[in-house]
């Protein structure tokens, strides 16, 4: 399930139809969980042998640590996500899914492990309907343990660890029980988003309650917090291997919080835990310009996606414009707009549903496509790449709490890897100290609609539709170039892709690109950063015909560059993360 890179670039894609289904929830911003906290300025990183950027610095100290040892990219991506699950629990952890892409530069090969939750064996098509077969408000859908897929992140890195492993597993476990045990800071924003109150589960549901709130009072920020329980179960995990997750008594656990959670009990078993299989699939990638870039398949709508907007803007050219200039952010939004179009209607799981991934990234639809991209904001429509699909859109909700890790190993390996347990805090369901996902709720609420059948329904076993992209690209020649990616709920799509446009087509590092202004539109509005230089281009954006929206667009992008030999680590300013190398300190305090 993975392929040589150079026969890769010539035939230009190597996914077979995958799927998932996307839709855009209207009005999201209200409800947009991973709000920004602050602005932090970041300085680019360089280093000569390794790099790893993640979202909290305790995260890429681990997995500095482990880089250091000579361990693999697997190896640290593994550690940091480990630390990650108990310094940003809001976030991601291994009670949720991820998206892992990885490159061994020895073989020249690039695959990617599918870690997606999958719905429970009991779970179908009505899941979230009340009793008049209407689909619930999402706050009704997300709370609970209805909504809780099968975590897949642990079955994933075993299956990448076995391959592609330097340390053994036990040793990647280190640094998180150490943390756990000893304690951790708490970050200014794990407090300020839990003083939002933006997920009720946390405030209603026990567990997570007393975890966030002991005696009552709200954990403050630089308050030193222990999480006993995880650390007892990552010594079990580490000793016995995934079986200690996925059988015995955590899997027991996890099947009683879910079955009898205060709140939308669900139906998770303990057979859906031991059945659950990760799955390694083969990248999706285009020729963009000079360079091949490379992405995630179905079930990931964001790779197809993230993908399309880089095909159909390499009929403008890009480099001519100013960057984030009005005509440049026309573009780059006609373009967004087309690509969600055909995302809305095509993606999905492509073990249950027929998706044209090969179709959409065809050249010569792409072209026909790009044909659609006028001087005015048009809204666009899905295409009709194979003629014979017909499926509806769907009403699921994508909820941007997601991490991002991007690394480059001193063998020349590289990971990008983004992870998620959806909305911030998940299900709000807790246990052994970890939260588990919601992930079911980024299937259509409704199966059907206007008689159609929505791609992305809830069926048994099914992985639900993401937007997860992590993304890599590479020179003509096939070496690599560069990692990144981001969280964000299904804006994801639009961060990646301007990112790899101010690298490629603009020049500006990674750093340079992370810290520009940012712009989406998800075939509905065209939302600029609130705060930034683009709200003076709003009038002429709307001469064009746009809905302008000035929003809070909290990405948060860790790339990292390779150019002349030596690497170059970029980290968000809009959160907390911040790039690491064999050239920065390895023993700092942790400041946020």
């Amino acid at each position: 399930m993975h392929f040589k890179l150079k026969s890769l670039f010539t035939i230009g894609l190597f996914a077979v139809t995958l799927p998932t289904i996307a839709k855009e929830p209207a009005k999201l911003e209200i409800r947009e969980p991973e709000a920004t906290t602050s602005i932090v300025q970041k300085q680019l990183v360089t280093g000569d042998q390794y790099m790893v950027a993640a979202a909290n610095p305790y995260a890429s100290q681990a997995g500095q640590q482990i880089l250091a040892k000579g361990g693999s990219a697997v190896d640290a991506a593994i550690a940091t996500q480990l630390v990650l699950t108990l310094v940003e629990p809001q976030s991601s952890g291994i009670g949720g899914g991820t998206f892992m892409m990885y490159y061994n530069k020895a073989d020249n090969l690039l695959t990617s492990f599918d870690g997606r939750e999958t719905a429970p064996q009991n779970a179908d098509e009505n899941l979230f309907l009340d009793k008049h077969g209407k689909a619930v408000k999402w706050i009704e859908a997300v709370v609970g343990g209805r909504s809780v897929g099968v975590p897949g992140i642990l079955h994933a890195f075993a299956s990448a660890h076995q391959q592609y492993g330097k340390l053994a597993w036990s040793e990647l476990f280190k640094p998180a029980i150490k943390l756990a045990e000893q304690g951790f800071e708490v970050s200014p924003r794990l407090h300020g988003l839990l003083a939002r109150q933006l997920n009720p589960g946390v405030m209603s549901m026990p567990v997570i309650n007393e975890y966030f709130y002991p005696n009552g009072e709200l954990i403050k920020a630089g308050t030193i917090k222990k999480n006993q329980p995880l650390a007892n179960l990552y010594k079990d995990i580490a000793k016995q291997g995934i079986d200690a997750f996925y059988k015995g008594d955590n899997a027991k656990q996890m099947v009683n919080a879910v079955q009898n959670s205060k709140i939308a009990p669900g139906t998770l078993s303990e057979s859906d835990l031991a059945n659950y299989k990760s799955k390694q699939r083969d990248a999706v990638c285009i020729k963009y310009r000079a360079y091949n870039v490379c992405s995630m398949a179905p079930p990931s709508s964001g790779g197809v996606a993230v993908l399309q907007i880089l095909g159909l803007l390499e009929h403008k050219d890009m480099s001519a414009l100013k960057p984030n200039s009005e005509e440049a952010i026309h573009y780059f939004s006609q373009a967004s707009r087309i690509a969600f179009a055909d995302r809305n209607m095509y993606m999905g799981d492509p073990d249950f549903t027929q998706v044209p991934t090969k179709e959409l990234l065809n050249k010569k639809y792409i072209a026909s496509r790009a044909k659609l991209i006028t001087e005015q904001d048009t809204k666009a429509v899905a295409g009709n790449p194979v003629g014979y699909l017909s499926y509806a859109k769907d009403d699921s909700f994508e909820l941007p709490s997601t991490s991002h890790v991007s690394i480059v190993d001193s063998f020349g390996n590289a990971v990008s890897m983004t992870s998620s347990i959806e909305m911030a805090f998940g299900s709000t369901v807790m246990v052994n100290g970890y939260i588990l996902n919601n992930q079911l709720t980024d299937f259509a609420l409704s199966p059907r609609i206007d008689g159609k059948l929505v791609a992305n329904r809830v069926e048994a076993g099914k992985r639900p539709r993401s937007s997860m992209s992590p993304v890599m690209v590479f020179n003509n020649d096939g070496s690599l170039r560069l990692v990144v990616g981001s969280p964000g709920g299904s804006r994801i799509i639009d961060y990646v892709a301007q990112v790899v446009i101010g690298v490629l087509d603009w020049n500006l590092s990674a750093q340079e690109a992370i810290n520009l202004p940012r712009t989406t539109n998800r075939n509905d509005y065209t939302s600029l950063e609130k705060g930034t230089a683009l709200e003076a281009i709003a009038p002429q954006l709307t001469k064009r015909g746009h809905a302008v929206r000035v929003l809070d667009l909290n990405s948060g992008l860790h790339a990292v560059e390779v150019k002349n030999n030596k690497l170059y680590g970029g980290a968000d300013p809009r959160r907390e993360g911040v790039a690491l190398s064999d050239l920065t300190d390895k023993n700092a305090t942790i400041k946020f």
